[in-house]
């Protein structure tokens, strides 16, 4: 489960101090597939970079499976990251000189598998994404629904309890985000709790639930 209270973000200048999160407050369940929405600079991306452990928080709590993140140092928060969470961003993110394969074999290196464990995992996770065929394709040689595949394939190759998605239907015509949306419902239907920024409110009602943030923080009740 992850659990925020009151949580507060903000960036200081000399002069200015800007809250892109204030108060926030919120619970994902295990097994939940909340999607959040809300306008441009109401807080979002800040907001899944603070429940992914890549940026922290100044005001608050924040309990991830009962761990208290304020208390965890940069290693141990790192370890919690790479153990706990996985990561589907817009831009895909993946490496333009490594083929499918070896993609997805990053985060497993760093988290020191084995070779053939490593092999078994990542066969298992791009048949799962229908990629079972394009190991050995760069990913130039991809369409764009296939590399978003493919950088899902990567965040679920470590196993995570969490999977975080920054607008992962952003650089996709409708058709293919749709494709997308479809397999992040199977995803969720398997058991993996998700949670989605997305600006496209059709595909944010295919979710479990919703939350719009609006400045920083949850409105309207919270969650839907």
């Amino acid at each position: 489960m992850l659990s925020m209270t009151n949580v507060a973000r903000i960036y200081r200048t000399d002069l200015v101090q800007t809250y892109a999160l204030r108060d926030l407050t919120l619970t994902v369940a295990e097994g939940d597939f909340m999607a959040v929405v809300g306008p441009s600079g109401s807080g979002k991306t800040t907001f899944l970079n603070v429940a992914g452990l890549l940026e922290t928080y100044d005001e608050g709590s924040f309990l991830l499976d009962g761990e208290d993140v304020a208390t965890l140092n940069d290693n141990q928060r790192s370890k919690l990251r790479n153990e706990k969470i996985g990561f589907i961003f817009q831009g895909f993110n993946l490496i333009p000189d490594l083929n499918v394969f070896d993609n997805v074999d990053v985060p497993l290196r760093y988290r020191g598998f084995n070779a053939p464990e490593r092999k078994e995992r990542i066969e298992t996770q791009l048949a799962r994404v229908g990629l079972a065929g394009r190991a050995k394709h760069l990913p130039a040689q991809l369409s764009g629904g296939q590399q978003q595949r493919v950088a899902i394939a990567r965040a679920l190759v470590g196993e995570p309890r969490f999977l975080l998605a920054d607008e992962p239907s952003g650089n996709l015509d409708s058709q293919t985000a749709s494709g997308v949306m479809d397999l992040l419902q199977e995803l969720h239907g398997s058991g993996t709790t998700i949670i989605m920024v997305t600006h496209d409110h059709d595909l944010a009602a295919r979710a479990q639930s919703i939350v719009h943030l609006q400045d920083g923080c949850v409105v309207n009740g919270a969650q839907s």
